[in-house]
């Protein structure tokens, strides 16, 4: 056999049921197996209980057998053996072997302790484990080696059908025995992923210890000191990918685009009806220091809804503008790029080029998959001559055939939505050699240690004031009971009939031709459970609160529409334009208006099923109303068992509804979740969640590695020094994907 690696192939190595371990739990390689760690112990001594037993529980007890009797099986022939085990508390259950019955007989005598794991059945009133799980204890005749081995923390491993967990533990135990020896013989097989001096500053074990420690501990100390260790590998990979990243950046060459006294910039800023916050003004300095640089801005702008991001994106693409570049703006869905458009035009007023006959004005062109020939045609060739100073668009903009003169920034809005290979495809939409800054945006809050984690390879710029023309929006949490929708819409009628708009947001679209079609956060749109009482739920659709509403005598001279994924896009059109100039009182719709629709007429949202989203999407949407001068209402609708306080969904409701703070939810929503759900698979298309790491609780470490990783890759940025860095970094990359750093 070939010498023992980290990556070798479990096939090429002795252990058992290695194409089950490969084909049932996706274990191929040594490093996947030993990276399988224990998703809890048992306590031997903690697990003699017998007495406190329940039926169809699956159990792993200790036990000295009591009596031992082998019994005929009537009608099916062979015997089958009987044992009473017996705990320290006198307390038995009952044993039974049909299968290699005389073999177990031979092994448990009377007075024989062993560890027993089973499913909890009864027979003949008696509970009884049928065929359990056999572990002997070492024989050793010293009391007191026993009663230490009886305290040993048995781990307890995630399994399957096929592989039970003490199967996993024999075979995990043979594979690290293995290693070590190897290890013992050729230490460079098997490279430490921490780098010596950072593993002596913090007193940290090495990677092989570290396994013996979590898959083999002596007690909970040893427990700990593995948890600890391999909680900071998890943080030091990371942020060493990242810091890679950095290096990569700053390596880079860009286009510098200095400020110029007297540019359009200057000439907007003038013309503004409003002051800049001084966030604003902080942040649109950081930006546009990058901008002068020759290397390539990677900056990160986050701010809560409403904190005024379009403004501080719009100056930069000017900044960039009026020193001779392009500035492309990308979008996830038409709708937003759409009024993305508009808002731009609206805000550059005079200094917009709309005619497109090269007059001093900044020409901005929209370009979306659903434009006509005539229009694609004459988006596409003013981004390739340079005649459009800024272009905004959708995935259209990723396209092979659109090409830019010279494309000098990138702000790539709701950047979740987006991958690494995405806008890596932008940037390359250019026939300059430097590369293009780039400015990421997302109005969904991120707390600083996530922002560590999962956007460590941007400069971080973060707004927090709300601009003083905004009157910010008061939460509502209602019960959808009869007499509550009739008081609820008779209230909306009265918003409409003092000239205020509304939206209503559904989680599904639920036109009948495909009720099983959902948008929003939720999988499926078919009825979930409603609680205890056990009832279906059938959740509400656009399709179908549309013929409601305009059904409601309260609504009657209300101008209704609705707006979701498949309505055709020149209705889709006409709809926004309708709801933006006041000819539409009340847009129901789907999450797709949940970012960048500005209508500041609009005053309330009503969140239907509200306890079907999430935190974060419930913000953002109830940050589209209040955005003028007049204060907003968001109203959350759901059960009244959703709305309990003492419910899982109640306490988040409650937490949304008690303040405007996106950073302060965010991070409740990130203490409420498990990581997994923030950096895990359900987000990140693949990559499994930390197993360790916990980015609220262990800021501190976060930043330590952080710093210490890019100290590393400072010195070593290709780890020619530090094989085994070298060898986790690729794995993680290999095998889960680095889009997992940029999604959220």
């Amino acid at each position: 056999m070939s010498a023992l690696t980290f990556d070798t192939p479990l096939a090429k190595v002795p252990v058992p049921k290695a194409k089950v371990l490969a084909d049932d739990l996706g274990l191929h390689t040594v490093r996947d197996l030993l990276t399988h760690f224990p998703r809890s112990y048992n306590r031997r001594g903690q697990l003699t209980d017998i007495a406190s037993l329940l039926e169809k529980e699956h159990v792993t007890v200790v036990g000295r057998v009591a009596s031992s009797q082998l019994r005929s099986n009537r009608g099916r022939g062979g015997q089958r053996l009987e044992i009473v085990l017996q705990d320290e508390s006198g307390a038995t259950l009952h044993l039974t072997f049909f299968h290699a019955a005389h073999y177990w007989e031979s092994k448990l005598l009377v007075g024989t302790e062993a560890i027993f794991e089973g499913r909890v059945g009864r027979f003949r009133d008696n509970l009884q484990l049928a065929q359990p799980k056999v572990e002997f204890f070492d024989e050793h005749p010293d009391p007191a080696e026993l009663e230490r081995q009886r305290a040993l923390p048995i781990p307890a491993y995630p399994a399957c059908a096929s592989v039970e967990s003490n199967k996993l533990m024999l075979a995990v135990r043979s594979v690290l025995e293995q290693c070590e020896l190897a290890a013992a013989a050729d230490p460079a097989a098997f490279p430490d992923p921490l780098p010596r001096d950072v593993r002596d500053r913090h007193s940290l074990p090495g990677y092989l210890e570290a396994l013996r420690l979590v898959h083999v501990p002596q007690g909970k100390p040893d427990i700990d000191r593995a948890h600890e260790r391999l909680r900071f590998d998890e943080a030091f990979v990371l942020q060493a990918i990242l810091a890679q990243r950095r290096h990569a950046i700053e390596e880079a060459i860009a286009q510098s685009f200095e400020r110029r006294a007297d540019s359009v910039l200057s000439q907007f800023d003038a013309h503004l009806p409003y002051r800049l916050t001084a966030g604003q003004v902080q942040v649109g300095d950081e930006i546009a220091a990058d901008l002068e640089r020759t290397h390539p801005m990677h900056r990160l702008l986050q701010g809560d809804v409403g904190a005024g991001k379009t403004v501080v994106a719009l100056r930069a693409m000017l900044q960039v503008v009026a020193a001779g570049g392009q500035a492309a703006l990308l979008a996830p869905t038409e709708v937003l790029a759409t009024q993305h458009h508009a808002s731009v035009l609206a805000l550059l007023g005079d200094l917009a080029d709309t005619v497109g006959l090269g007059s001093d004005g900044v020409r901005v062109s929209l370009l979306t998959g659903s434009l006509k020939t005539a229009a694609r045609r004459s988006a596409l060739n003013a981004s390739a001559t340079g005649e459009a100073g800024i272009v905004i668009g959708t995935h259209a903009l990723l396209s092979e055939r659109v090409q830019f003169f010279n494309l000098g920034l990138i702000v790539v809005d709701e950047q979740h939505r987006f991958g690494v290979e995405q806008r890596a495809t932008l940037r390359e939409r250019t026939d300059g050699t430097a590369q293009p800054h780039m400015l990421v945006m997302t109005a969904t809050p991120i707390p600083r240690t996530l922002a560590m984690t999962q956007f460590g390879d941007l400069d971080v710029s973060v707004l927090t004031e709300r601009p003083a023309q905004r009157a910010g929006v008061e939460t509502r949490v209602v019960s959808d009971s009869a007499t509550h929708m009739v008081q609820l819409w008779g209230w909306i009628g009265h918003q409409v009939s003092l000239g205020n708009q509304v939206f209503v947001v559904c989680s599904r679209i639920g036109d009948r031709e495909n009720e099983s079609d959902g948008e929003g956060t939720l999988d499926e749109a078919a009825p979930v459970p409603a609680g205890a009482s056990g009832f279906a739920r059938k959740l509400l659709g656009v399709v179908d609160v549309t013929d409601r509403l305009r059904a409601l005598p309260a609504l009657r001279d209300c101008r209704i529409e609705l707006l979701h994924s498949r309505v055709p896009d020149a209705e889709k059109e006409r709809v926004m334009r309708a709801y933006s100039t006041h000819e539409c009182d009340i847009l129901v719709a789907t999450t797709m208006i949940e970012v960048g629709v500005n209508v500041p007429n609009a005053t309330v949202m009503v969140i239907m099923d509200a306890d079907r989203f999430g935190l974060s999407q419930l913000h953002q949407l109830r940050g589209r109303v209040g955005r003028g001068a007049k204060a907003g209402y968001a109203v959350l609708v759901a059960p009244a068992s959703a709305i309990n306080p003492n419910s899982t969904s109640g306490r988040r409701l409650a937490a949304l509804a008690a303040t405007e703070d996106g950073f302060a939810l965010s991070r409740y929503d990130l203490e409420f979740r498990h990581e997994g759900d923030v950096l895990g698979s359900a987000q990140s298309g693949g990559l499994s969640s930390l197993k360790f790491l916990k980015v609220i609780d262990d800021e501190a470490l976060i930043d330590v590695a952080r710093e210490a990783a890019t100290r590393l890759i400072a010195s070593d940025p290709d780890l020619t020094r530090e094989p085994g860095l070298a060898q986790a970094i690729d794995h993680r990359l290999r095998d889960r994907g680095i889009d997992y750093l940029e999604k959220g």
